[in-house]
């Protein structure tokens, strides 16, 4: 699994109602949750984001409530993964049922900022700042019965192919 986009910075404790609000929890179609997706974080981060770009958290990310929408507002919202120090694991495994791409790396948080491009090398475990002057960091390597869930779209349509 390969990614490369730009970084979108958020900080600790990064709960669901931040990525997700919950008056906006009245619908599950993704693109109505995607225009809203992180707005109590960044109110205009929907109207700047761009497919491909790509979350980068520090610890925590997604805790708080146990709702699907999170990771699917995300994704819906052209994100192509997330990557943070940690993630609250109810999120963590909502992200896989849904799809969304997830890596933890306790590196990589304090040494970008905002708008810098990375490449994800998801199977060789790396991450390369594209226009910085650092290292290769290390990122944790997504199981491959995960890396299933999220070629297929997440876990329904995972066990929809498999009945097929």
């Amino acid at each position: 699994m390969k990614f490369r986009g730009r970084v979108w910075k958020f900080g600790d404790n990064i709960d669901t109602d931040a990525i997700i609000p919950a008056r906006y929890l009245t619908t599950s179609d993704p693109d109505s949750l995607a225009a809203h997706c992180m707005e109590d974080a960044d109110p205009e981060f929907f109207k700047k984001v761009k497919r491909g770009d790509i979350i980068v958290a520090g610890e925590n990310f997604g805790c708080g409530s146990s709702r699907e929408h999170a990771p699917i507002a995300i994704k819906a919202a052209g994100i192509s993964c997330v990557i943070a120090g940690s993630f609250a694991r109810i999120f963590y495994r909502n992200a896989f049922n849904m799809g969304l791409p997830i890596f933890e790396s306790a590196d990589l948080w304090g040494k970008i900022s905002d708008g810098q491009e990375i490449d994800i090398d998801g199977d060789g475990g790396t991450i390369f700042v594209i226009d910085g002057d650092m290292e290769p960091l290390s990122v944790q390597s997504i199981p491959p019965f995960m890396q299933e869930l999220i070629a297929d779209g997440g876990l329904m349509k995972h066990l929809s192919k498999k009945r097929d």
